[in-house]
C-alpha cells in the first residue's frame, strides 16, 4: 500500500491530466488512521464496526505502513492510532479515491 500510495498517479501534468505520482511533485504524504471508515451502516440507525481489525492488529498495521512509506519516501507525518483528533484538509480535485490492496 505504501509503494502504492506514493507511485499512483493522482496529481496534473502539464496538459492538465492525472500522470504524476506524489515522488513525482515531490509532495508530502499524511496518513491518518480512521476505523470508522470500516463502518457497517447497512442496518439501523448506529453503526456496526465487527468488521474492523482488533486495534491491538490496527495499530500494528497502521504503524507497519507508516513505516513503510517513510522508508521508501522522507516526507510522511501521521497521525496517531485510537486518539481523537482534528484534521483539517482541502480536497483539491474532481475526484476521491479509495485504494486497497
Amino acid at each position: 500500500m505504501a509503494k502504492r500510495l506514493l507511485q499512483y498517479r493522482v496529481f496534473a501534468d502539464a496538459a492538465g491530466k492525472m500522470n504524476l505520482s506524489l515522488r513525482e511533485i515531490q509532495g508530502e504524504l499524511l496518513l491518518v488512521p480512521q476505523f470508522t471508515l470500516a463502518a457497517d451502516t447497512t442496518k439501523g440507525l448506529r453503526p456496526g464496526f465487527s468488521t474492523a481489525a482488533p486495534p491491538d492488529v490496527g495499530r500494528r498495521l497502521f504503524a507497519a505502513l507508516v513505516a513503510a512509506a517513510r522508508a521508501e519516501h522522507g516526507r510522511v507525518a501521521s497521525g496517531v492510532f485510537g486518539a481523537h483528533m482534528q484534521v483539517t484538509l482541502t480536497n483539491d480535485g474532481p475526484v476521491t479515491l479509495w485504494l486497497e490492496s
